[in-house]
């Protein structure tokens, strides 16, 4: 038997993943120790897992170096990967949102020439482009863009939110919503028909653990 291979996100994912993979069965002790080997196996259940960084994993998936993959909605919106998205695994839950001073409130329309800051180019265009058919200039940044409004970098940021705590300390609000963004499961579209009984029966032991813990809340 071949093994499967899985990439795991690393950072604030990899727990919640290993958790739920660990609550159906899977060994991931690997992953758990102190270990510095990139590859690390559950022999029993012959599954290899890596750890990438989260914008690599839908990468890693298309091109088939792994058949499956747990990585945010936000990674997937913004990579446009060729797979299947299959279960939306409900951690590490945000919003993807246009955030900006508070006098922008209900004036986002009236706004011309609009200048955006974000990490997230591609998601920013197709919502201001394609969604409210304005014509934006992106900024792209890889640090705190909600410094950008309050330097008079751009007018608007497109950014995650979680709690909203940030941008009320620094006196930014929600001008709308794009996305809910939480992680979620995909898988190669190869692997889907090649390796279907294996990956379907990961699948369907997720789906009813996340059952589970949705009826003992």
């Amino acid at each position: 038997m071949k093994y499967l291979t899985i990439a795991l996100s690393k950072g604030r994912l990899t727990d919640l993943s290993v958790e739920l993979f660990e609550a159906i069965g899977i060994d991931c002790s690997e992953l758990k120790g102190s270990s510095r080997k990139l590859i690390l196996r559950d022999e029993t259940n012959k599954i290899k897992f890596f750890l990438a960084k989260p914008s690599d994993v839908p990468t890693y998936v298309e091109y088939g170096a792994a058949d499956l993959g747990i990585v945010g909605k936000d990674t997937l919106l913004e990579e446009g990967r060729h797979l299947y998205e299959v279960l939306n695994l409900g951690f590490a839950a945000c919003k993807m949102v246009v955030a900006g001073p508070k006098e922008l409130e209900g004036k986002l329309d009236q706004l011309n020439n609009k200048r955006v800051a974000t990490k997230y180019p591609k998601i920013a265009r197709e919502y201001f482009e394609h969604k409210r058919r304005e014509s934006i200039e992106v900024i792209k940044l890889n640090g705190s863009v909600e410094l950008a409004p309050l330097v008079g970098l751009s007018e608007v940021i497109v950014d995650l939110v979680e709690s909203g705590r940030t941008l009320k300390e620094n006196g930014l609000v929600v001008l709308d919503s794009i996305a809910d963004i939480s992680a979620r499961l995909v898988v190669n579209r190869v692997s889907m028909k090649m390796e279907s009984e294996r990956i379907n029966k990961i699948i369907d032991g997720l789906r009813k653990q996340l059952e589970r813990g949705e009826s003992a809340k």
